[in-house]
């Protein structure tokens, strides 16, 4: 094997792990309780990251390094674009929600830690090798343990990171554990050499099939999709707020990038056997997702099931995309769930970013009852969040809707006709809660906290942005829509 080292491919990796460890040699030697220096050194790496993978992104680089282990491509640019962006939104909608909790005055590894994560879910995006998916999810993993676990004097927060690790590191042992079944059967760790071996009939099909299971149940723990959900509630919760956000927006793009890197350019030719496994998982999901998040008020948990009911419409893309044996709609197919991934976690920042401003020192808005009255408070906060709610929910003429219907049409597309009204009729249950949302801010008379509330220019302009894209996507969403079938065309073999 030719061993090939071409370190421009991994440009934007090697210069955020030099600006990681930058944010956290100064914050060593920071004696701000503010960390405003990290904060910025933070956001200004990730505005050269995008500069960055956009030039290479424009330029056309592409191709393969480290001897197959990292690849590059369309999807990868356009992933490692929108996490840059997503990260920034947070970390921006998080300042004030930071300090108000004191969760820098002791240090700014808040910052460093995100900024690791980054890369873990960079090397997740650019995986071409089996190690290199196992490397950068266990980098990620890390850093949101320890993220989680920030408010060291806060008992919920260490109670859910417990939760969280245990559960994380039993997950990734079943991932793992089926990572080598298929390395057993193929001999290999790259990715396409695998799909080759499978295409080829020459790897042993038990341990291949014993293996797709394993690997099947480990993404559906990293996505959240139920019955492996359980992690998900607690943590949201459990979670200061602006790690709530860490966790539900960027990593779940990454999350996608490694299904659609195993099971699709690795394990494509497994289809048959892995396609009934996610119409299980997306089934369970729905129901499970949106009954359960019906009779919940706490916001940030009735959140969390809402993300669990969305995975489920993600994972009905990727099972749509082989029919009979045709990939001819395999393009459409997986375009519609990475388009509906990039809207969920669009409207998730609104969501939690409106959660983390309209929280203060001494109050944490979590309760649906802690929204009552908010069109009085806030009209532009009242405003973002039934935009939000409304899309999530899946009403024209915002993203959600369109990002729901581009889904359907694969699953009626590959013939599954009664799934298609099973997720509409899960829809409909689902839209029930958003809607109550929407009514306790617009129709409800406030309790205790009420006055006006002040956010600053900078949150509010980027709470505006976030929202109108929201709205603007959904009234044209066809060129968001064909890129996100054009990276996948360019990128995955199939």
């Amino acid at each position: 094997m030719q061993i090939s080292f071409d370190f421009a491919l991994a440009l934007p990796e090697i210069l955020l792990l030099i600006m990681a460890g930058t944010v956290l040699l100064i914050d060593a030697f920071s004696k701000s309780e503010t960390r405003h220096s990290t904060f910025l050194l933070s956001l200004l790496s990730l505005l050269i990251l995008t500069g960055v993978s956009l030039i290479q992104w424009n330029a056309g680089v592409a191709g393969t390094t480290f001897s197959g282990l990292f690849v590059v491509d369309s999807l990868s640019h356009f992933l490692k674009v929108l996490s840059y962006l997503a990260v920034l939104a947070t970390l921006v909608y998080g300042r004030g929600y930071n300090e108000a909790r004191d969760m820098t005055r002791h240090g700014g590894e808040l910052y460093s830690l995100t900024l690791f994560a980054l890369l873990g879910q960079m090397v997740m995006i650019s995986a071409g090798s089996l190690l290199t998916v196992y490397l950068g999810l266990e980098l990620m993993s890390f850093a949101l343990y320890a993220l989680v676990a920030v408010r060291r004097d806060h008992l919920q927060s260490s109670e859910a990171a417990m939760k969280y690790f245990v559960l994380g590191s039993m997950a990734s042992g079943v991932l793992l554990y089926g990572m080598s079944m298929v390395y057993g059967a193929t001999g290999t760790l790259d990715l396409t050499q695998i799909a080759e071996i499978i295409g080829s009939g020459q790897a042993e099909r038990l341990p291949l099939v014993f293996g797709v299971v394993f690997i099947v149940t480990g993404l559906g723990f990293k996505l959240a999709t139920a019955p492996f959900h359980m992690w998900a509630p607690d943590v949201y919760q459990g979670a200061p707020t602006s790690v709530t956000l860490i966790i539900a927006a960027a990593p779940k793009l990454a999350a996608l990038a490694i299904t659609l890197r195993l099971l699709i350019d690795g394990l494509h030719g497994l289809a048959f056997d892995w396609q009934p496994m996610l119409l299980v998982l997306a089934v369970l999901s729905l129901a499970i997702g949106n009954l359960t998040a019906i009779v919940q008020t706490n916001f940030k948990r009735m959140l969390a099931y809402s993300t669990i009911s969305h995975m489920g419409f993600v994972l009905l893309g990727l099972l749509s995309g082989v029919i009979d044996g045709e990939t001819h709609a395999a393009g459409l197919a997986y375009g519609s769930s990475l388009f509906y991934m990039v809207i969920y976690v669009l409207t998730t920042l609104v969501t939690f970013g409106m959660i983390m401003l309209l929280s203060h020192r001494g109050f944490e808005c979590e309760n649906i009852a802690d929204l009552k009255g908010l069109n009085r408070r806030s009209p532009l906060m009242a405003a973002m969040l039934m935009l939000s709610m409304f899309s999530l929910a899946g009403i024209p003429p915002l993203a959600g809707f369109y990002a729901k219907l581009a889904v359907l049409q694969a699953v009626i597309g590959a013939g599954h006709i009664w799934l298609a009204v099973f997720a509409v009729v899960m829809s409909l249950i689902g839209a029930f809660y958003y809607l109550r949302v929407v009514k306790v801010a617009y129709f409800d008379e406030p309790e205790g906290e009420g006055g006006l509330i002040d956010t600053g220019a900078v949150t509010n302009g980027l709470m505006t942005i976030n929202g109108a894209l929201v709205l603007v996507l959904g009234i044209l969403p066809g060129g968001l829509m064909a890129l996100c079938v054009s990276v996948i065309r360019q990128s995955l073999q199939f």
